[in-house]
């Protein structure tokens, strides 16, 4: 006998003597349905709506169906939720959920103008790219591309949100300095082959303040990793200054930072620094005889030791004046491992061991907040054509960042999330099934009943009810 077929139902193999069928005809059902917490966030802290003001907008008013304000929290909100490029939308354009999240007055897309487009509230590729791809000069005559992003409007909105996510002013606060690669593979304004990471890339700056994104400065790849960041910092300063004078402000880096220029202008502005300082001969000879101590003991111990100690050290050339050098005389199973710290803070302020320790090795967690960025939230999705349209894609992924810290400073604290990274809140707080019905007074959400983490939810929920709504 002949099975009949149907072509919409999807057999999978027998549970017993059950068939087992699949069929897309559940109706309006997101899998984003945690994305209503990030909804929340934005209605308690205004993120997107600033963000929204770093645009201006020369479209025809009579003409706009989709404003800044929703195409923006349409791409960031996309981001946070995983869906890294703009060709998503095509089929997300349909999610009658993130069409509330992001604020649709009609979030079923019945009223839209053209036949073609009703049932599809939110806005597909073709109009996501304009916030993108519209060119610095662009005004009311342009034909396509009429939504210009300001960076300097942007940039000010990662100092004016850190600075409000503190409750009263810190005494202290570190800036940690890092360049990392991002891969190129096409022929992108800005491309060059960068020897140290063996391919073709872009040499982006991040700047954070522990959780905090300060900056993302999207840069060629054929430069000195420190280049522009006394530029960045000095805007940066100076912004975080204007709020609160009195913080001690201390700056962390890698070797990549340890300039002469970097150095000067902190000790010029009242700045602290603890940098990575690159080994060579004359520092391997100060260490000679912690070397010999630490050797001994991994000798006599068969374990790794280390034995800390402190010089004053100046180039033959490129420093102004001798500095504070911290030492570190290592040795493992594989033979010596020097490693070396320039500071101006003083041996009274911090011994050596500790500021080494304690101090310098701490920036090694800016590393796991820059592969959040690039692999949770796309960062390095730079394919456009220039350097402009790359950075604004930058800013995107940047403030998706910055929602979920928000999201995760004001709901989770005292949750066991209350450190997780960006995917692991999209996978066990944002991707809920959730049934969708809208009728003229309410809009039903219906989540999934077998959701792990609904006690989880509920306390994140609580959390953000608590704070109020944004004036």
């Amino acid at each position: 006998m002949v099975t009949e077929c149907n072509p919409e139902q999807l057999a999978f193999d027998s549970l017993g003597r059950r068939e087992v069928v699949a069929k897309f005809d559940s109706g309006q059902i997101s899998s984003d349905g945690g994305a209503l917490l990030l909804r929340e966030v934005e209605q308690r802290t205004g993120i997107l709506e600033r963000f929204s003001r770093c645009f201006t907008d020369y479209r025809d008013p009579e003409r706009i169906e989709h404003t800044v304000g929703e195409l923006v929290a349409q791409r960031v909100i996309g981001l946070a939720l995983g869906y890294e490029d703009v060709n998503d939308h095509d089929e997300l354009r349909l999610d009658q959920l993130l069409a509330v999240v992001i604020g649709k007055a009609d979030p079923t897309g019945s009223n839209r103008l053209r036949a073609q487009d009703r049932g599809k509230p939110l806005a597909g590729k073709s109009t996501l790219n304009r916030l993108e791809l519209t060119p610095a000069d662009a005004n009311e005559q342009s034909r396509y591309q009429k939504i210009v992003a300001q960076p300097e409007a942007m940039d000010a909105l990662f100092v004016e949100r850190f600075v409000e996510s503190h409750r009263r002013a810190p005494a202290r606060m570190v800036l940690d300095l890092d360049a990392t690669d991002d891969p190129l593979h096409g022929k992108q304004e800005g491309r060059f082959f960068h020897g140290y990471y063996g391919h073709y890339c872009y040499l982006p700056l991040y700047i954070f303040c522990g959780d905090h994104l300060l900056c993302a400065r999207l840069r060629r790849s054929n430069i000195d990793a420190s280049a522009g960041a006394v530029e960045e910092l000095e805007r940066l300063v100076a912004e975080i200054r204007r709020h609160w004078p009195r913080v001690e402000m201390v700056i962390r880096g890698d070797s990549g930072f340890c300039r002469e220029a970097l150095m000067a202008w902190c000790e010029g502005n009242g700045v602290r620094y603890v940098l990575g300082l690159a080994r060579n001969e004359r520092l391997v000879a100060a260490l000679g005889e912690a070397l010999a101590q630490a050797k001994a003991r991994y000798e006599q111990t068969g374990q790794a030791a280390r034995v800390f100690t402190e010089f004053s050290y100046q180039t033959l050339e490129s420093w102004s004046q001798a500095r504070r050098v911290i030492g570190k005389a290592e040795y493992l199973a594989k033979g010596a491992n020097p490693r070396f710290v320039v500071t101006d803070l003083s041996p009274e302020e911090m011994d050596a061991r500790g500021l080494y320790e304690r101090e310098y090795c701490a920036r090694g967690d800016m590393e796991n907040r820059i592969k959040e960025q690039q692999l949770a939230l796309f960062a390095d999705r730079t394919s456009t054509a220039t350097m402009r349209a790359n950075q604004t894609r930058l800013y995107f992924s940047s403030m998706a960042y910055v929602l979920l810290e928000a999201l995760q400073d004001l709901g989770l604290s005292n949750t066991e999330l209350a450190k997780a990274q960006s995917e692991t809140i999209r996978l066990k707080l944002l991707k809920i099934g959730a049934q969708v019905r809208i009728t003229v007074r309410k809009i039903w959400l219906s989540l999934s009943q077998s959701y792990p983490y609904a006690a989880l939810f509920r306390q994140v929920h609580e959390n953000l009810r608590q704070i109020p709504l944004r004036c």
